[in-house]
């Protein structure tokens, strides 16, 4: 029975390169997919893109094929990322010039797009937005939509010889189960094998935390070297039966547990994982240790697709501006909550504009708000201020008041910080699949 397998690249857009490098000297991969792209990503690469049209992919796809490249031409692997970002075709541009430079020739590298559906929006004013409920007509600053598509490019691009493709917003299992469909040939109406291989995709998509790293709790769930982890390895075969495995000797740890983590992050049911090529069932998925970092995977199945698709809208929100000082030793905690009032309090004096401000004495509150708790006497406290503000000048008051504290404030402050952030926020809505066609170009190095 035929077997193919495919390793893990990335699983986040600044994701370690080390792992994936390893991969492809001693995995023995057929594949190897980078997965770069998150709803923030992509809404920050449409911004990127608007000031610069030949920018807006991820800002380190040039380091990464750099060493990419050649490993993926001497061990004959297929790469296929969604490093496109905003920009595939320029991505692609990139990285045929760089295989040039590099004296690498016989390369065929595709850019899938499409998802970009900003132009399609004004059809769609009355859809809901999942994060407010109000219609997408209310929705003020939007810099970007792009919309989950499934493997129908990739397939293509491979089916036309590619040997690196280089997409823009795909569903994060694509990536792992586009190849699995074009090496086997699978139906793309037998549901069963496109659950079977949407679940290899979810094992794989974040990287390292199928192998131990998110997972690590000292005494707990220990892990081996989490600082050489080891990025997963599915191998499949064509009726979807698969392992999920590691290059022996790299850190980490590949078992039932951290693949059953790994199984239900960010998956909202269990039974119905909504995805651009199938609904999903993990439900009776079982994990078989058949050895030392080797994991059977049984059990996934899914059904007939959605008539929809989701889009990740960009828009410009606010500013953020914050500021941080610490305090330490006796009554440091008191005078962090004394700097927090004065801050407060300037803020009002000098008439400075917030819809939220949030203060956090960082290793008391910062992450459980219950005012209630008791406390131990701290050694020591940071105190951070945030907000949220229209302007830009109203934001960076915020750090300015905090940075004053130094010789304005109570005794023993030091370490200040502060900045500002133009935040791009997110937003949700489903539109019909049929407004949707993925493409593809190609560029070949000869």
């Amino acid at each position: 029975m035929k077997k193919i397998r495919i390793g893990t690249g990335a699983g986040y857009a600044g994701d370690r390169l080390e792992p994936a490098l390893e991969l492809m000297e001693k995995g023995n991969l057929n594949y190897i997919s980078f997965e770069c792209l998150a709803e923030r990503t992509i809404a920050i690469a449409q911004k990127a893109k608007l000031v610069n049209p030949n920018k807006g992919y991820n800002g380190l796809l040039e380091h990464r094929m750099d060493k990419v490249l050649p490993l993926a031409h001497k061990h004959k692997v297929k790469v296929i990322t969604n490093m496109g970002a905003a920009n595939p075709q320029s991505a692609v541009d990139v990285v045929c010039k760089m295989a040039e430079e590099k004296g690498i020739k016989g390369l065929k590298v595709a850019a899938v797009y499409g998802d970009d559906v900003l132009s399609k929006l004004d059809r769609y004013k009355d859809a809901a937005v999942w994060e407010t409920g109000r219609p997408l007509a209310e929705l003020d600053g939007i810099i970007s939509a792009n919309v989950y598509m499934g493997i129908d490019g990739i397939v293509e691009a491979l089916k036309n010889g590619a040997d690196i493709v280089i997409t823009g917003r795909v569903s994060d299992p694509a990536l792992f189960l586009a190849p699995l469909v074009y090496e086997f040939g699978w139906d793309l109406n037998n549901y069963d094998l496109l659950g079977k291989g949407t679940l290899i995709g979810h094992l794989l998509e974040c990287g390292g935390q199928a192998t131990g790293g998110y997972y690590a709790e000292p005494g707990k769930k220990d892990v081996d070297k989490l600082w050489e982890l080891g990025f997963p390895i599915a191998e499949v075969s064509e009726n979807g039966e698969f392992i999920i495995t590691k290059v022996e000797g790299s850190g980490g740890v590949v078992n039932k547990d951290t693949l059953t983590e790994q199984m239900i992050y960010e998956i909202h049911d269990p039974s119905a994982y909504l995805t651009p090529d199938c609904i999903a069932d993990f439900s009776n998925v079982t994990f078989t240790q058949m050895g030392k970092d080797v994991v059977e995977v049984k059990g996934a199945s899914g059904r007939e697709k959605t008539d929809t698709l989701k889009v990740s809208l960009g828009y410009k929100d606010c500013y953020i501006g914050e500021g941080e000082i610490s305090y330490a030793g006796p009554g440091c905690l008191e005078r962090a909550k004394l700097a927090a009032e004065i801050v407060e309090k300037r803020l009002a004096l000098t008439n400075v504009k917030f819809d939220e401000l949030k203060v956090d004495f960082i290793g008391i509150n910062a992450i459980y708000k219950n005012s209630d708790r008791n406390y131990n006497t701290p050694e020591e406290v940071r105190l951070r201020v945030a907000a949220r503000t229209k302007t830009k000048h109203d934001a960076e008051q915020i750090g300015n008041e905090v940075e004053t504290l130094y010789t304005n404030g109570p005794a023993g402050g030091g370490g200040a910080t502060k900045s500002v952030s133009e935040i791009v926020s997110v937003a949700s809505i489903l539109i019909n699949r049929k407004d949707v066609e993925a493409k593809v170009i190609y560029k070949e190095v000869l």
